[in-house]
């Protein structure tokens, strides 16, 4: 990547953005659901939290916009330096975050570094993919692509529930 603006920096943010988000529902949904079905004093009640999602997404989508707007400044010069600049990023980025809410709240030290781990790679698949956007005269088979990626890891989180590997948590109106 060289070091000049992307070129389409919207869809480029935008896919970036669905393949974090398809990461971000396999790792809640699926590997971390054992830690919010347990009652704790630092996390939402179910319903609570079932409805901020957007802002949690939100926020996502704000990651993948800095990711954007940084890889430029520097020489990636393919889809692996980008992957290691994303969880660099990550890294800082998560762990300022939790290190914060570790000095402020009741979070404990397991769901912190679940979410460190997980977060961190969410910001390595985002920075590949704004690498792979970012080099491509055209965006649709990577569309496709992610979108058969989110789809996998939609239906491997169903059926990680339905064999009872990650609980179900039940969201009651």
């Amino acid at each position: 990547m060289q070091s000049k603006p992307i070129a389409r920096p919207i869809p480029t943010v935008l896919l970036a953005w669905l393949a974090m988000l398809g990461w971000d529902f396999f790792l809640h949904a699926g590997l971390l659901a054992s830690f919010y079905i347990a009652e704790s004093p630092f996390l939402l009640l179910p319903i609570q939290a079932f409805n901020r999602i957007p802002l949690g997404y939100a926020a996502f989508l704000l990651l993948a916009i800095a990711l954007v707007w940084l890889m430029p400044r520097f020489q990636i010069t393919n889809w692996q330096a980008a992957f290691g600049f994303g969880l660099k990023f990550g890294a800082l980025v998560w762990g300022a975050l939790l290190l914060g809410l570790l000095s402020i709240s009741t979070m404990e030290l397991p769901l912190a570094a679940a979410w460190f781990v997980g977060q961190v790679l969410e910001l390595g698949i985002g920075a590949a993919v704004i690498y792979w956007a970012a080099n491509r005269d055209s965006l649709r088979s990577l569309t496709w692509r992610l979108l058969v990626m989110v789809l996998a890891l939609v239906l491997v989180t169903v059926v990680l529930q339905s064999v009872g590997l990650a609980p179900a948590v039940i969201i009651n109106r």
